[in-house]
Parts: C-alpha cells; structure tokens; sequence
C-alpha cells in the first residue's frame, strides 16, 4: 500500500513540476518575446546599412537608419511607388504566399525558383540632405543549394552600380555556399555592373574574372567548391533585376517616372 501511495505521489510531483516549467517557459517566451522583435528589427536594419556601405561600428545603428534611409513601397507590376500597403506593417516574406497579394511564377519565369512573387516591395532610399538619391536598396531572395536566401542588393544612384550585396539569411553549407557572408566575396560585388544597354548582365562565373576582359565589369568570381549556390545567387539577381523583378522600378526611377 505504501508503495503504490509513492508511486501516485512521485507522479503526482512529476506532472506540477512540468505544469510548473511549462508556465515559466511560456512565461518567460512572453516576456521576452518585445526584446527578440526588437533585435530582429534592429539586425534587419544593421544588414540595409551594411548593404549599402553605412555601416559604422559604435554608432547607433538605430539612429543612422532614421537619419539616412527613407522606406517606400513599390508595385512591382507598374514599377512605381505606391501607398497600397504600410511599410512598416507589411509582410512581405508572407505576402509572397499569399494569392491575393503576388503573382504565380511559370516555370520560364521564376528563375530564382521562390514560386510566388509578392506584387508590392519594400525598398530603401538613401539621400542627402538635399533630398538628392544616392543609393538604392533592394531586397532580394532565391534559392540556392538548401535553402532560399534572403538579402539586400545596394545600388547607386545610376541603378546600374553595385554598393553591396548581403545575405542576412540562409542555410548554405559553412565553408562552402556559406562563403557568401565572407566580406572578401562580398567585396568583389562593389563596383560591378548589373545592366549591359538594358540587359541583365551581371554574372557569377565558374573561376575568377579575368581583370583584361570587356566583361569584367560585370563578372564576379565563383564560390569554391559551392556551383550550386553561385548558380542559385546568379539566377535570383537575373530575376530581380529583370521585367519580372525591379526593372521596370529602376528605369522609372532614372526617368524620373517612379
């Protein structure tokens, strides 16, 4: 009898200890559910300042994102800027699933293969205090080896001039595709041009870019080793920076018709 009472009371312990946990964990994911929002923010914007060059260590990442950056929403069917959504409560990583705001992809089409493409973007401006355009920031994605990465592609005020390219998300294979956050690959994109008269020009090439060639200006060296995800950050910019992407948005832009 004595035993059976011990073994009803150590359940008895053993499920309030869980009940007990249970309500501290979620207690705890509760209360520092604001401080994760706000770290996720703050690394989003250090990833556009980085992008696009303005990054500066000890200052408040916070502060020069305010102070330089102007965020606007485009219609990526008409190319122009557009009011329909809020940029800052939009969501655009869930729009691009949802049918009623973005576009099926066929199979010609949808060269980064991300299936769906959301029908407004959230963009960057940077400009001076003349309110003059000098910088461009994109937000880009496709997929590459195992996974789609997520980033920025920075361009100058000639929508044709690369600043920077990041990637603040994937699950590329370290050593390897993961190569694209190493700042020396990174550093091969400044300067290079992605429009060739119009065409989609940039490339990723098996190797390194020969500095004697009419096409060097926009070529970037392969990633070692990692063909599958060279070829995957190729085809997303050619998507991107193509009719289907942020084309008709740039040559508006130039034109002053945005």
């Amino acid at each position: 009898m004595s035993n059976n009472d011990s073994i009803k009371k150590t359940i008895i312990v053993t499920v309030l200890l869980c009940i007990v946990c249970s309500v501290i964990v979620s207690a705890a994911a509760v209360l520092l559910r604001p401080a994760q929002v706000a770290n996720k923010s703050l690394d989003f914007k250090r990833n556009i300042l980085s992008a696009a060059g303005l990054l500066e260590p000890g200052k408040n990442v916070d502060a020069i994102f305010n102070e330089r950056v102007v965020t606007r929403v485009v219609d990526l069917k008409t190319g122009k800027f557009t009011d329909a959504v809020d940029p800052v409560s939009y969501d655009q990583r869930r729009a691009s699933k949802d049918p009623s705001l973005s576009t099926n992809l066929s199979a010609d089409e949808d060269l980064a293969k991300i299936s769906r493409r959301e029908d407004y973007s959230v963009v960057y401006l940077i400009q001076d205090e003349n309110e003059q355009l000098q910088k461009i920031i994109l937000p880009v994605k496709g997929y590459g080896l195992w996974s789609t990465l997520y980033g920025f592609l920075a361009l100058e005020a000639d929508a044709n001039t690369v600043v920077g390219l990041v990637f603040y998300e994937h699950a590329e294979t370290p050593g390897l595709g993961g190569e694209v956050d190493n700042p020396v690959w990174k550093a091969k994109w400044v300067g290079k041009e992605v429009y060739d008269e119009g065409d989609v020009a940039i490339a990723i090439i098996k190797g390194s870019v020969d500095s004697s060639s009419s096409n060097a200006v926009h070529q970037v060296d392969g990633l070692s080793g990692a063909t599958l995800t060279s070829r995957g950050v190729h085809n997303l910019l050619h998507f991107w920076l193509g009719d289907n992407g942020y084309k008709p948005f740039l040559t508006n832009l130039k034109n002053g018709e945005a």
